[in-house]
């Protein structure tokens, strides 16, 4: 345990949290005369005053004391916090240490410095408001909240020398995503993982409401969570000279206890049964908007809801002016600065110095620590296939055998996990647990299996969780994979949202490292839902995806395993994307042989010309697919054609990256126009058989030559239990609708066109008695099998 703080220690730490403060008030309010040097006026004043006061003092004044403990005991630390918006903050002390200054050498450490870094802050083409990836140190974008545990513990895993203080803020606590985010101790291995080290932080206040968490008593609250299974440390007042003390105290304890369970299980026996910790926690109470204005026009401010945003705001109303400059007066700037507006050294040396400091810590850039994977022969996975569709197979069972495989590779190295909601069997991935267990420090009972404190499978019934918790470990250097039921990845949308602008916004910061790519497998896809019906089928996390900028996402549709494992290990050597990969765990006919895969899958879409019947002649129709059940279902239909219409020239088009249908310079992957019009012709009828929503091809083809003959045929919200080809029927994606599509748009065949309609529904009707009495699909689909046509000459 640490001796007591010195009252000289304590006060030059006051004094460093006051710099702090004095920043933060800065940035939010001051365009000029940063150190007021002159009596404060209008014109120094910013005209439009954004930003975030009530929780930044509180952050500053837990940032210094971190400091303090970082360099007491040589840690390697860094910091998530939650309250985001309390950004000037955090940017005010990365500018303190030093670190703001070398990843932009324009604000320098001195007047002139002060004043571009207050005048950027919420300035047009400036920094954002927020925590955001232009703060060193940061790997939280914090303008949405809920986020912020889920990230410091992914963060954690695998680090073991590492500690994340993650500051809570207690409006972000009331949020689903944070409240399920206090179980993650159950799942992080005290011998191989780093710390967390919750700070919740009750100032009491939202934007116009009190906060549930600073409304319970003091015995509710600990009771709460002592029952997630922490060991909480109060730490509460509003004079700074108290404050200090205790959090110093607090934060002494809490690293004693972190580093007594870790050297207990790095020293225990290899084969020791799972012993949860009780971690510690701090609840950090203090004043909202702590040490500004108590009052303003009459009204109260400090500790008030109405600290949170910008306390002063009106200066055209007399004495505001006057009010700001006191404000920032009785931070005592002339004790802080010298007259050339650098910190004084006996304040500076209190911060850490190069890599442990927080803003420069590498585990917050980890592109800076990204090793690339050690990746397994995806050919040596392949399913053999002989000719298209004499086999079949579980596409995701092949890729299940790739990853566990990449699982024994790294295990040495520990940088790449698996994440999912309790679906890594239901989704054909469970040879994986040949390579390792799932994680979980909880209870093991005898009839348990496949759990283990060591495993680096992440499992647990909440996608985001599992959304942040792989966000955290990418974030800090290294890989994954998140597996999850197509329909239920939407829970996540938002989460996905902010990942994608994070990298959109990175792309742009020199100094941010490029990361490895965050990758999602989306099985138990909508066409494959029949037996849980509607509420289990949506495609449409593709169109979400698809909103973002073109240099971040990227969305594959595999219609085989093998292409299946080409497309995943593309995916996995990538850097800076969000991949998308939608494919089926149910048994499926297989087209392609690995290296016809491996090249298909290197352009994005091609010809199949072994299913058409063309050759190099110009078609009458292009039958076009993206996903695997409409692939199945277009090469179903081919084979209609050949019997209902001999003559016509069929060509058969398959799509694996949906992107490359955007045209030249809306994504990176477009095909040219040139090779796009060598696929799907500039004149011919396209019959486009998709995955989703059948609008998402338009929108992405729109520009194409050809788009006003191109019919899209997929989702379209119509569901229920029933069977697999049903669905396809009650999307009017099935083989007799596609292939009833391609009649009646061949102008030469429309001689055909009143008999394919009877013939259409007449099957129709059949089909349906057909499910209705037997609760299974017709032979003549349930035990369809591809068929090489003739080429016409």
């Amino acid at each position: 345990m640490s001796l007591p703080l010195s009252d000289a220690l304590l006060g030059r730490m006051d004094a460093y949290w006051r710099a702090a403060n004095y920043l933060t008030v800065g940035q939010i309010y001051l365009q000029d005369n940063p150190l007021l040097e002159v009596p404060l006026e209008r014109r120094h004043i910013k005209p439009r005053l954004l930003g975030h006061w009530g929780t930044t003092t509180g952050l500053n004044f837990i940032y210094v004391h971190l400091n303090r403990l970082i360099k007491a005991h040589d840690l390697d630390m860094i910091y998530v916090i939650g309250p985001g918006h309390g950004g000037p903050g955090l940017v005010a002390q990365s500018y303190l240490e030093g670190t703001y200054t070398e990843t932009c050498p324009d604000i320098e450490r001195d007047r002139n410095g002060m004043r571009r870094l207050f005048r950027q802050f919420s300035w047009p083409y400036g920094v954002p408001s927020h925590v955001a990836p232009e703060t060193p140190g940061s790997i939280h974008e914090g303008g949405e909240l809920g986020y912020s545990l889920a990230h410091a513990y992914g963060a954690a895993f695998d680090n073991p020398e590492l500690i994340v203080a993650c500051i809570v803020g207690d409006g972000e606590a009331e949020t689903g995503a944070l409240a399920t985010s206090w179980h993650s101790n159950k799942f992080l291995d005290p011998a191989r993982d780093g710390a967390v080290l919750p700070i919740l932080h009750l100032n009491g206040y939202k934007i116009a409401n009190p906060t549930l968490l600073a409304r319970i008593t003091p015995e509710e609250l600990d009771a709460l969570f002592r029952g997630y299974g922490y060991e909480p440390l109060l730490v509460e007042g509003d004079d700074p000279a108290a404050v200090h003390p205790q959090l110093a105290a607090a934060l002494d304890h809490a690293l004693a206890r972190i580093g007594e369970i870790q050297r207990v299980a790095r020293t225990a026996a290899g084969d020791r049964p799972p012993e949860r910790p009780r971690w510690p926690m701090i609840v950090f109470r203090t004043p909202k908007g702590w040490s500004g204005p108590k009052v303003v026009d009459g009204l109260p401010v400090e500790g008030t809801w109405r600290a949170h945003q910008v306390p002063l705001k009106d200066f055209d109303k007399p004495g505001h002016v006057k009010l700001l400059e006191d404000w920032l007066l009785s931070y005592r700037p002339r004790e802080l600065f010298d007259a050339e507006g650098r910190l004084k050294p006996e304040l500076a040396e209190l911060a850490p110095t190069g890599r442990r400091r927080m803003g420069a810590n590498p585990h917050a850039n980890g592109g800076t620590l990204l090793e690339p994977l050690t990746l397994p022969r995806f050919r040596d996975h392949a399913v053999e296939v002989p000719s298209p569709g004499a086999v079949e197979m579980e596409s995701t069972r092949a890729l299940g055998r790739y990853l566990r495989e990449v699982m024994r590779l790294n295990a040495d190295a520990r940088n790449f996990r698996l994440f999912g909601p309790d679906e890594t069997a239901s989704n054909r991935l469970q040879d994986v647990f040949e390579a390792t267990s799932k994680a979980w420090m909880a209870a093991i009972e005898p009839l348990d299996v496949n759990l283990a404190p060591e495993g680096r499978v992440m499992e647990v019934l909440s996608e985001h969780l599992c959304q942040g918790w792989l966000e955290g470990y990418l974030l800090t250097g290294r890989h994954g994979l998140f597996s999850c039921y197509e329909a239920f990845i939407h829970i996540i949308d938002s989460m996905f949202n902010q990942h994608a602008k994070w990298l959109k916004t990175t792309r742009q910061i020199p100094w941010r490292a490029p990361i490895a790519s965050l990758n999602y497998l989306l099985s138990s896809h909508v066409w494959r839902q029949d037996h849980n019906g509607f509420s289990h089928q949506d495609p449409g996390f593709l169109d979400h995806v698809a909103n973002k900028k073109a240099d971040v996402v990227r969305i594959y549709l595999p219609p085989d395993a093998n292409c299946l494992l080409s497309v995943a290990d593309h995916c996995l050597r990538s850097r800076n994307y969000v991949n998308v990969i939608v494919a089926g765990k149910q048994p499926a006919p297989q087209w392609l042989d690995i290296d016809a895969a491996a090249r298909h899958c290197s352009v994005g879409a091609g010809i199949w010309d072994w299913a058409g019947n063309a050759g190099e002649a110009e078609p009458d129709v292009v039958m076009a697919c993206a996903g695997d059940v409409p692939t199945l279902e277009t090469l179903a239909a081919v084979t209609l054609l050949r019997d209902y219409a001999p003559d016509l020239r069929v060509r058969v088009v398959n799509v694996v990256d949906l992107m490359v249908l955007q045209p030249p310079g809306e994504h990176p992957h477009a095909l040219s126009d040139h090779d796009f019009d060598a696929l799907f012709t500039r004149d011919r009828p396209v019959i486009f058989a998709f995955h989703g929503y059948p609008g998402l091809i338009h929108r992405l083809a729109y520009r194409r030559h050809n788009h006003d003959n191109l019919h899209v045929r997929g989702y379209k919200e119509e569901g229920t239990t029933t069977t697999p080809f049903d669905m396809t029927v009650m999307n009017n994606l099935d083989r007799y609708q596609l292939a009833l599509d391609a009649i009646l748009r061949v102008p030469r065949l429309a001689h055909l066109a009143s008999d394919a309609t009877d013939r259409y529904w007449t099957t129709m009707e059949r089909h349906r008695l057909y499910i209705s009495e037997h609760g299974e699909d017709m032979p003549e689909v349930a035990q369809w099998q591809w068929t090489p046509g003739t080429p016409l000459a």
